[in-house]
């Protein structure tokens, strides 16, 4: 697939807006038949007497020529102002900006614009300078954060406009004391079509392929005579959400002008990762072969509650930033200091927990490969037959587990890199580019993992007779090999889990 996302570039263009009231009046056009008439640089306006409050910077998007896609799902932009030195001008500490920004839309060269937006946005500004302040330095450029500007859940239209405004007063101190503006570039970051498309596929191919186990799975077990014991029923509720986050609702997005599908995707997204962190701790304790008594959800409330309570503070974050962004697609968590040190200190913290919780789940592995491996002690006294399944069945059970531990640690990474991806671009770098290859791996590991799960773990309902047990696997009555699941409660769904079970009873 080509790589996920695009950045492109834009420079805004100085209009020059005489009337009075200003919003109430036509766009103003950077380009084309109905251009603005534009200002080279300030220099010209303080000659022609134009005042700050007169002049518009609008930037189209795209750039000429081209046109918007649906397929590009969503638009991301950072916006970074050029600002010069100037003794009688300087860049005070802790500036804010205030910006009065409008959004508009049209789908041809000659309809007239539609609002989306508008609102009045505070930023602050951090800028450093490297030379030292002095009469020589003069016109030379502070060196400038990234600004978060705006961020939209998808590209319903072919052509956008921002018109963006600095209004200046002095009585109440706006937009004073934040340096000579010379500029304001913006950068546009947008999915890739090609990725998009290629995304999609993988979603519809992979949906059914889900869909099928999970009902052969599930039919499997009603044919058993026990009920379904925990790690069954976990097991399908994994599968569950796997097909949550599969259905390509996506495909709606191409016709219709869901902004909110960028937050619906983040829900979907944190429910499976909730439920896959879960399982995992599942997994593992249903095989720890201890004498806690299991196979109940309760047992797990210890290791099961902090990972609920991290998935609703995830969702909170999330409604804060893309929640808010429904209504007005300029509002930023970043803007502020609290919210920049939440949005920090949320990432960071995530990321120690995921790494802990990782370390957990190695030494939960490290436990039951011990365990098992106490209970191969017991193997050489079987006959060959009976040993040889056993070994058959304790390795492939190990295989699973480091599986497990792989899918685990890509995981955890993925969560990582994917958060400080999407904060470095609200940070001010936009450098960062990760390899779509990652994306469609690691979503196709999910969905294969899921699959060998439910493969692996779907009981069997043959139903072997004395005589073909005995007979064929030549074994006597006293060491008579168990092939049916349909058992006490206390046993679980695998015959290692049984043979685990039994002897840690015993």
């Amino acid at each position: 697939a080509p790589s996920p996302t695009t950045a492109v570039p834009y420079m805004s263009v100085k209009c020059i807006d005489v009337r009075k009231n200003h919003h109430k009046t036509k766009w103003l056009m950077p380009w084309g038949p109905n251009h603005c008439k534009k200002l080279k640089d300030f220099d010209e306006a303080v000659s022609r007497q134009i005042e700050a409050n007169d002049i518009v910077f609008a930037v189209h998007i795209p750039l000429p020529s081209k046109e918007m896609s649906p397929w590009f799902q969503f638009m991301l932009f950072i916006m970074q102002l050029d600002i010069a030195f100037k003794m009688d001008n300087d860049l005070k500490e802790n500036a804010e900006i205030t910006l009065d920004v409008s959004l508009a839309y049209r789908d041809n060269m000659f309809d007239d614009w539609e609002e989306i937006a508008h609102a009045i946005e505070i930023r602050k500004l951090k800028c450093t300078f490297g030379s030292p302040k002095t009469v020589e330095s003069e016109g030379r450029h502070y060196d400038c954060d990234f600004l978060p500007f705006m961020e939209i859940g998808s590209v319903a239209h072919k052509y956008y406009l921002i018109n963006i405004r600095l209004p200046v007063n002095d009585r109440k101190g706006i937009n004073v004391g934040i340096g000579e503006i010379k500029d304001i570039r913006l950068v546009g970051i947008h999915q890739n079509g090609g990725f998009t498309k290629v995304w999609f596929a993988m979603k519809t191919f992979l949906t059914p392929s889900i869909l099928i186990i999970m009902v052969w799975y599930w039919r499997r077990i009603t044919l058993m005579t026990r009920a379904p014991v925990l790690l069954e029923k976990v097991i399908f509720a994994l599968g569950i959400s796997m097909t949550f986050i599969n259905i390509p609702v996506e495909w709606f997005s191409i016709g219709f002008d869901w902004t909110w599908m960028l937050l619906f995707g983040d829900i979907r997204q944190g429910i499976f990762y909730a439920m896959l962190l879960s399982f995992w701790i599942i997994f593992c304790g249903e095989h720890m072969m201890d004498q806690n008594e299991r196979n109940r959800l309760s047992g797990y409330w210890k290791q099961v509650g902090p990972i609920a309570v991290g998935s609703f503070c995830l969702f909170i974050f999330d409604m804060c930033e893309r929640g808010v962004q429904l209504k007005n697609p300029f509002y930023s968590i970043w803007t502020t200091e609290v919210g920049t040190e939440l949005a920090m200190a949320f990432i960071i913290v995530a990321g120690i927990c995921l790494c802990l919780y990782f370390l957990f789940l190695c030494f939960m592995v490290f436990q039951v490969f011990r365990n098992i491996s106490g209970k191969q002690s017991s193997l050489p006294a079987m006959s060959k037959a009976r040993r040889l399944h056993y070994e058959g069945l304790i390795f492939r059970f190990k295989f699973l587990m480091l599986i497990t531990l792989a899918c685990a640690a890509m995981t955890v990474i993925f969560f990582i890199v994917s958060q400080v991806t999407e904060g470095h671009w609200k940070w001010g770098d936009i450098t960062i580019q990760v390899n779509s290859a990652f994306f469609t791996g690691i979503y196709g590991m999910w969905n294969l993992y899921v699959f060998a799960l439910m493969f692996l773990y779907a009981p069997s309902h043959k139903n072997y007779g004395e005589d073909q047990s005995n007979g064929d696997l030549g074994m006597n009555s006293g060491e008579e090999l168990q092939l049916t699941t349909t058992i006490t409660h206390v046993d679980g769904p695998t015959e290692v889990y049984k043979l685990a079970r039994k002897e840690a009873q015993e």
